[in-house]
């Protein structure tokens, strides 16, 4: 397979899985992006400039996980490896359960399809196989992908994806922790068994989400509730917990956001003047936290060719 861009951009949005009762299966794209460039170069080395969140804490060589993730997808269509010039402006906390692995992940897959001389060789589905190889589930990968709401489900042939409606209505806020979490502690405390009755009730809440995030709003409270892994993960998250319970009895639709310890709120419009002074005896001016309302990400990741010294043609690759 040959280049057809030695230089591309791409942008990828931060994302919400689970959204309470989905999990592993729903997710939320918002408008908080990491950017990077990516240039084709004759050395062998690999540099990597990160600006914003992760700097001077990642990998800036081979091991940089948008390195791993292009390199990747470069062997799988058999394309030539070449050396790389990195430049990374990430706007995605790390280790908050935003999705920044995910966007990592698939940032190194679109900007290897952009780099292609036939980008149609990898189309979505073949991107979300190879995100997911590297997350082990499509929940944050789908939604950095596409944009939007999604719900992800596995296959015996490899991953699927469909996109949801969000009434437009619906406003997203995030209280995001200075402190991290990695995921594999997160998952670490969920049990290997959980009561019928749980999983059942979670069935319904995950279907009637479905339903409050297209058309109906007012029932996201009853929606977002979960049995399966918000209360399990609350001891190695207690502050998260405490705030969640806080607006949830204040009648806000809160979630852990992936898998914590930041906290997603949805809200139709008309409640946010009603949020805000609820966040503000909880977290405005509380050290350690900080308040985002990023906005829903209409559209995924996107990659877009820079015009280089070869003439290599400008474009928007999907």
């Amino acid at each position: 397979m040959q280049f057809g861009a030695d230089h591309v951009v791409v942008r990828v949005p931060a994302t919400s899985a689970n959204l309470g009762p989905g999990f592993d299966a729903l997710g939320l794209a918002l408008a908080l992006y990491d950017e990077l460039e990516v240039r084709l170069v004759a050395s062998d080395g690999v540099v990597v400039d990160v600006y914003g969140e992760g700097a001077g804490q990642v990998p800036t060589d081979e091991e940089h996980l948008v390195v791993r993730a292009l390199r990747h997808t470069l062997d799988l269509v058999g394309a030539s490896q070449t050396g790389l010039r990195m430049t990374c402006s990430n706007a995605i906390p790390h280790g908050r359960g935003l999705g920044s692995s995910a966007a990592a992940v698939v940032a190194g897959v679109v900007a290897a399809r952009a780099l292609l001389a036939d980008p149609r060789v990898l189309d979505s589905r073949a991107v979300l196989a190879i995100a997911t190889e590297f997350e082990g589930h499509p929940d944050n990968a789908a939604p950095a992908i596409t944009g939007g709401a999604t719900v992800a489900w596995q296959e015996a042939d490899g991953p699927r994806a469909v996109g949801l409606e969000v009434d437009p209505s619906i406003v997203a806020t995030v209280l995001v922790p200075d402190a991290r979490l990695a995921t594999s502690r997160a998952r670490a405390v969920l049990p290997a068994d959980v009561p019928h009755a749980d999983a059942a009730f979670n069935a319904g809440r995950a279907a009637l989400l479905v339903e409050a995030l297209a058309r109906r709003p007012e029932l996201l409270l009853a929606a977002t509730e979960d049995r399966l892994h918000q209360a399990y993960r609350s001891e190695v998250m207690a502050s998260s917990a405490e705030l969640l319970n806080a607006l949830r009895a204040e009648g806000f639709a809160a979630t852990v956001s992936g898998a914590g310890p930041t906290v997603l709120v949805l809200a139709p419009d008309d409640d946010v003047p009603a949020l805000d002074r609820v966040l503000a005896g909880l977290v405005d001016g509380v050290a350690g936290w900080r308040a985002l309302r990023p906005g829903v990400a209409a559209e995924g990741a996107r990659a877009r060719r820079v015009v280089s010294a070869r003439g290599t043609p400008s474009g928007t690759i999907q």
